[in-house]
């Protein structure tokens, strides 16, 4: 039996391999990437702001409290996705735009610009497995 693998074989990683920190420890503070809810919670206030609305306005329109409507816009909560879909609606949004809005946030908050991937697309016909 032949040990050579086909021309058409190829290991698509399924993530990238994250590069190890030169000393080990914690990341400085200004390397920490930002969370989720703090992007999500400042496209929400910036967009409110926007269109120069309160937050009573906006919490009224998505059926949230006032309260927790400012400690999401503040990332002080992890709201969950029908707390987020209301308040993006309330604004004229849907969740896809308020996803995109913060992904695009902290693309530009980490500097990270899309990289195309290593190998061309080509179909493939064999088998592939994920583990």
């Amino acid at each position: 039996m032949s040990s050579q693998l086909s021309d058409d074989a190829r290991v698509i990683p399924l993530r990238p391999v994250p590069a190890r920190p030169a000393k080990p420890g914690p990341a400085p503070a200004g390397d920490k990437e930002p969370l989720w809810r703090d992007l999500v919670g400042e496209v929400l206030r910036r967009e409110r702001r926007a269109q120069d609305r309160t937050l009573q306005d906006v919490a009224d329109a998505a059926s949230i409290s006032l309260p927790y409507l400012s400690e999401i816009e503040r990332g002080r909560k992890e709201a969950s996705s029908e707390v987020l879909a209301a308040a993006a609606h309330a604004l004229g949004l849907g969740l896809g735009d308020l996803l995109s809005l913060a992904h695009g946030e902290l693309t530009r908050r980490s500097g990270v610009q899309h990289r195309p991937a290593a190998t061309p697309h080509r179909p493939y016909g064999g088998l592939c497995l994920a583990a």
